[in-house]
């Protein structure tokens, strides 16, 4: 199957469960249903972050393969790198169903399940078994379970098993669905947590990068605390942003009144100006990543000018499938090329 045909099938999955189709699909990745990519991508595209190579800035953003089933067939349809996760350290069933739910007018996702996952021990044992090298970089995304959780304690110890299997670690301090887990990000919190993690890092002999995710929904004065306290310890980069509680009044499906993180299009405009903020406000000590309602070239390239190095997918890649991917790709390359662009890193911040 190649990507075009996956993608022709996106009506049928349409008609599914929304978590129905997104399971099915893990499942026909995981067994090589889903094609590849065809050709290397547009030199103009290949970029450095993080002291890693990327063939291109497009990623997959965490959520969609929670327990890292399908790592290698999602890089094979061309993603630039792959985020994994969120995992916890125990297995999580999360809230109940349903709990994803289409906004299909508005190109948007409301999801609220509760970082459900497998826990630790099978996300290693998948990580375990992947053939390497792998064709892209991959992060995992950490999470503190639900029930019984300690931060200071669960995030170095999540750190400490992952460093040898992935290329970087995402502290999630923002999804809106486990009760209390935005409350770390508050200033003093979050430096509690990076500080515990300090020792975890010094002490493994392969120490991938730490990144924070955060919410769009931060106010806009605790943005400084935040920066600064990432920078203070030793965090390489944010992305911004994670799903968004807030519900615009242009929202016009019937689902628009669910509880949950609000996801796609409605969240670009209000993350990449949160992403310019915090670009400005870093100056260059960190690195960003890009997220929130990306479907297009065009939109790549606003997330880069406001000074993301990398971007990620997810609602749209949910909706259009895998002919999303080369498609945002050629239309970047073009973009850059038009604007006078040599590389991806030259455009970073020009609109910031």
């Amino acid at each position: 199957m190649i990507p075009g045909l996956a993608s022709a099938l996106m009506p049928f999955m349409r008609r599914l469960d929304p978590e129905d189709a997104h399971t099915l699909a893990l499942r026909a990745l995981a067994a090589g249903l889903g094609g590849r990519g065809r050709g290397k991508d547009d030199p103009v595209l290949a970029t450095s972050a993080f002291g890693l190579h990327f063939a291109n800035p497009i990623g997959l953003a965490a959520g969609f393969d929670k327990n890292a089933v399908a790592i290698r067939p999602l890089m094979r349809l061309g993603f630039g790198f792959v985020e994994a996760g969120t995992v916890t350290p125990r297995p999580q069933v999360g809230n109940p169903r349903p709990r994803i739910f289409r906004l299909t007018e508005d190109r948007a996702v409301i999801n609220r399940l509760g970082f459900n996952n497998a826990g630790l021990a099978a996300y290693l044992a998948q990580l375990a078994a992947l053939r390497r090298p792998l064709p892209a970089p991959i992060g995992a995304n950490i999470g503190v379970n639900k029930e019984g959780a300690d931060p200071e304690r669960d995030y170095p110890a999540l750190y400490t098993a992952l460093a040898p299997l992935v290329d970087y670690v995402v502290v999630n301090v923002s999804s809106p669905n486990t009760p209390g887990l935005r409350d770390l990000q508050a200033e003093g919190r979050l430096a509690s947590i990076l500080q515990a993690m300090q020792p975890a890092r010094a002490a493994v002999a392969r120490a991938p990068q730490v990144l924070v995710k955060i919410a769009p929904d931060l106010a806009n004065e605790a943005l400084p605390a935040l920066v600064e306290t990432c920078i203070a310890n030793g965090v390489a980069g944010l992305i911004v942003s994670n799903t968004t509680i807030a519900r615009p009044g242009t929202l016009r499906s019937a689902q628009r009144s669910e509880s949950g993180g609000l996801s796609g299009a409605p969240l670009f405009e209000r993350s990449t100006e949160m992403l310019r903020r915090v670009y400005r406000l870093a100056g260059g000590r960190l690195t960003l990543i890009g997220v929130g309602g990306i479907s297009s070239g065009a939109e790549a390239l606003t997330k880069i000018k406001a000074g993301a190095s990398l971007v990620q997918l997810y609602s749209a890649f949910a909706y259009a499938g895998p002919a999303l991917i080369p498609r945002i790709k050629r239309d970047l390359a073009g973009l850059l090329k038009r604007g006078g662009y040599k590389s991806v890193a030259d455009a970073v911040g020009v609109d910031a």
